[in-house]
């Protein structure tokens, strides 16, 4: 029905999509956001809700789920719709629209702006013996609420941001931390790298590299892991209350690949503008790949401004593409 289309629809309920919602209500068309999770946020609630970031202007530091809500706050202000646990399927041309397919329904908008971060989260899993059985019973690749892991025994693998993270968020709340990599170098900031060898002096982390998972143990709930040492292939019991698994995300963009959007491997090509090979297509954040790209939300937020102003335009080719600065614009006035 014609009174269901939308001027733009963003695919991507994350802080590059928020910022994406928050333009167009600034441009005052009409938006609608679509996201395969449950909730808005992207992985800022999804992954690391506890987690401080710390490089968003204008903000020294704040914890990802703050983030998150001010995010949302802003970016739902002038109403668009939102629409979760929903997957866009395929997109078909209809007139002069696009119509995105759905697993519930179908979409009809005028511009499609792809914000879906690095695409589907598909956690990389171990494969070993228990993981599968006592997966969300004890054992996770995610943490919603770290106050769950208070004086509780906790093994975490990996040797990332995610894992390094984690291990000092957590090391004052567990009765026991312990943190197995393997291997002796980390892919994780400096910053955090030194924190981790000072919590291992002070005693508030166990640190074994050169270390994998056997097995993961457990009736109904894990309650033990055996790991082994790489170089002599020697096996070591640890009782644990929790197993967490941060061993990063296979990125994957899922049906968009079969969009006939340019790719290259799991990214989008886009112009300066933010455009896809497809016009009226534009597309954002860490899902895009142009000369110069850097994986940040500062510039997500900056890509976000760019695709949708230039899509304002394609809808409308006598609309200006630059709106102004935010303090001369009538919609703020009447807020």
């Amino acid at each position: 029905m014609q009174e269901d289309v939308r001027d733009i629809t963003i695919i991507g309920g994350g802080p590059t999509g928020l910022f994406g919602a928050f333009y167009a209500g600034v441009r005052q068309v009409s938006c609608r956001i679509i996201d395969s999770l449950p909730e808005l946020g992207g992985q800022l609630t999804a992954l690391y809700p506890e987690k401080d970031i710390y490089d968003v202007g204008g903000i020294p530091k704040i914890l990802a789920k703050d983030l998150a809500r001010d995010l949302i706050t802003q970016g739902t202000q002038f109403g668009c719709d939102v629409v979760l646990d929903e997957d866009v399927r395929s997109v078909e041309r209809e007139g002069d629209l696009f119509k995105l397919i759905g697993r519930a329904r179908s979409y009809l908008t005028r511009s499609i702006l792809i914000a879906g971060g690095k695409g589907a989260f598909e956690p990389r899993h171990l494969e070993v013996p228990g993981y599968q059985d006592l997966l969300h019973n004890g054992v996770t690749y995610f943490v919603k609420d770290p106050e769950v892991y208070r004086d509780k025994r906790v093994i975490i693998v990996g040797g990332g941001d995610s894992a390094l993270d984690w291990a000092l968020i957590l090391k004052d709340k567990c009765s026991q931390l312990t943190l197995i990599h393997r291997r002796e170098g980390f892919r994780a900031h400096e910053a955090s790298v030194k924190a981790l060898a000072a919590a291992q002096e002070s005693g508030r982390i166990v640190l074994h590299t050169y270390h994998e998972v056997r097995a993961i143990h457990g009736n109904g709930h894990v309650d033990g892991i055996t790991i082994y040492d790489n170089r002599t292939d020697v096996d070591t019991r640890v009782d644990v209350d929790a197993v967490l698994c941060f061993l990063g995300f296979k990125p994957d963009l899922g049906p968009i690949k079969s969009w006939g959007l340019e790719l290259n491997k799991n990214r989008i090509l886009v112009s300066q503008l933010m455009e896809t090979n497809i016009p009226g297509i534009y597309a954002a954040g860490d899902v895009v790949e142009y000369p110069g790209k850097i994986e940040l939300i500062a510039t997500g937020f900056s890509e976000a401004t760019i695709a949708v102003n230039n899509a304002v335009h394609y809808i409308n080719p006598t609309a200006r593409v630059n709106p102004g600065h935010s303090t001369n614009l009538a919609i703020f006035k009447d807020k």
